[in-house]
C-alpha cells in the first residue's frame, strides 16, 4: 500500500510552515537547505524530506550571534496552516535536550 502525504507523512518544509516556524514556506525550505534542521539526529538538506509522527526535529534558529536551538517531537501532521494555538499542537518541545 502506497503511503499518502498528509496522512502517513508530510513534507518537512510544509510541516514547518504549518507549525508557524516562518512566515513563508520558501523561508522554511531555505532553513532546511542551509542545514538548520536535523531529523532524528541526522542532518537533512532536502525540504521534501518525509516527516512522520514521533520524529524529532532539532532546529537551529537565528544566526550565529543569536542562535537558538529548539528540539521538537512531532505530535501531529498538519491539515492546514492555522492559528498559533493550533500550530503548537503539532509538536511537543523537548526541554534540556
Amino acid at each position: 500500500m502506497a503511503e499518502t502525504e498528509d496522512r502517513d507523512w508530510q513534507r518537512l518544509d510544509k510541516w514547518l510552515w504549518c507549525a508557524r516556524l516562518s512566515k513563508t514556506r520558501s523561508a522554511c525550505a531555505a532553513l532546511v537547505e542551509r542545514g538548520g534542521v536535523r531529523l532524528n539526529r541526522q542532518p537533512v538538506d532536502k525540504p521534501h524530506a518525509r516527516l512522520r509522527l514521533g520524529d524529532v526535529l532539532t532546529l537551529a534558529i537565528g544566526g550565529p550571534e543569536r542562535g537558538v536551538v529548539k528540539v521538537w517531537r512531532v505530535q501531529a501532521l498538519a491539515t492546514r496552516r492555522g492559528p498559533p494555538a493550533e500550530a503548537r499542537g503539532l509538536y511537543e518541545e523537548i526541554e534540556g535536550a
